[in-house]
């Protein structure tokens, strides 16, 4: 039996700590309301009105996803601004897949010890996640959890939800023969293949994060903290326009595992290699993993984090509308018959 009094506090948890976070994410997260939201901070559950103008049969989508062990190079460098865009992207580039347009995201962040000014850079990243997708970030939680976590560290999970006409789903059904791969480019690694990344250049490589390089045209915690790419705001373009046939967002398994879910029975792809500029920082991790293409191919990206398949009477459009937003895209190959997955190709 404990004989002296006890509090939350000598247990680990700051009750107080945490309201001090609360009042210094507030201004993050309202700079990502619209009038669309009816509830404020703090409150059990988010409320969002569903705007349904010009959505005839209103289809809701929704994606959940994490930032994995990219995390950990986030504790090294002491760098807590951007995992929330990485978090935001990687669920709302899942749904956008299916032609959604975003509404709203939650977030839950965990850690050992709360610390509020942490808290706050995170969710600033967050907030300006939801505001690049051009979705209210609504709720969320912040667990403390005194003995879970090694000290410092936290994860993050988020959950996203959009809407799309159940007509202008796009599901990847009508891809045939011929139809064209067009690719928009990644920022870098983005959030998958971290694992490999620090057994790479840290466990093995001893690599200083801190470091400059000139190939890398900066450090290389500043390249691999370079923070997933949301691509909201041009594909919804394009999709306003154009027919799109289906749609890839490269993560986890690279092309060879993510290009194959959009793709009907007995469809393949031809990728053309050399189509595009693979970043830099893919040829070192080669390198120095002595990673051959082909698990390459299956683990990153490789400087293309976003595919759009479209019929070919209207590739040169498509890349041109992208290139009056200021979006750089590429032919990156083609749809085959009879191929099995996907099959890399000298251009």
């Amino acid at each position: 039996m404990v004989k002296e009094k006890l509090s939350y506090r000598d247990s680990g948890v700051d009750i107080e700590e945490g309201a001090r976070a609360v009042e210094m994410m507030k201004s993050h997260v309202k700079s990502t309301y619209s009038e669309d939201v009816l509830c404020d901070i703090g409150g059990f559950g988010g409320l969002f009105s569903l705007n349904l103008k010009g959505i005839e049969n209103p289809v809701l989508v929704s994606g959940t996803d994490g930032v994995g062990t990219k995390l950990k190079l986030a504790f090294m460098a002491e760098k807590h601004d951007t995992v929330g865009i990485d978090l935001v992207g990687m669920c709302v580039n899942d749904i956008l897949c299916q032609g959604a347009r975003p509404l709203f995201f939650l977030d839950y962040l965990a850690t050992g010890k709360l610390e509020a000014g942490k808290v706050s850079e995170i969710v600033g990243g967050i907030a300006d996640g939801c505001n690049q997708a051009g979705m209210a970030l609504i709720g969320g939680e912040t667990a403390e959890m005194p003995g879970f976590y090694t000290e410092g560290e936290y994860d993050l999970a988020g959950f996203a939800v959009g809407i799309v006409d159940r007509d202008k789903i796009v599901d990847g059904r009508d891809i045939v023969d011929g139809d064209v791969l067009i690719g928009l480019p990644s920022s870098g690694i983005h959030s998958n293949g971290y694992s490999l990344v620090r057994e790479i250049f840290l466990n093995r490589g001893n690599c200083d994060l801190n470091e400059y390089s000139e190939s890398l045209g900066g450090t290389l915690g500043e390249v691999l903290l370079r923070p997933t790419r949301i691509y909201v705001k041009p594909v919804l373009d394009v999709l306003d326009k154009f027919k799109v046939k289906g749609m890839v967002h490269v993560t986890g398994g690279g092309f060879y595992e993510n290009i194959p879910r959009v793709l009907p029975e007995n469809m393949g792809a031809e990728i053309t290699l050399g189509s595009w500029d693979v970043p830099e920082i893919f040829g070192e991790v080669k390198r120095m993993g002595n990673i051959n293409e082909d698990e390459m191919y299956r683990t990153f990206n490789m400087g293309i984090g976003y595919i759009l398949f479209v019929e070919p009477g209207i590739k040169k459009a498509v890349i041109e509308s992208l290139e009056d937003m200021g979006e750089c895209s590429y032919e990156i190959g083609k749809v085959r018959a009879g191929i099995d997955g996907v099959k890399l190709c000298q251009g």
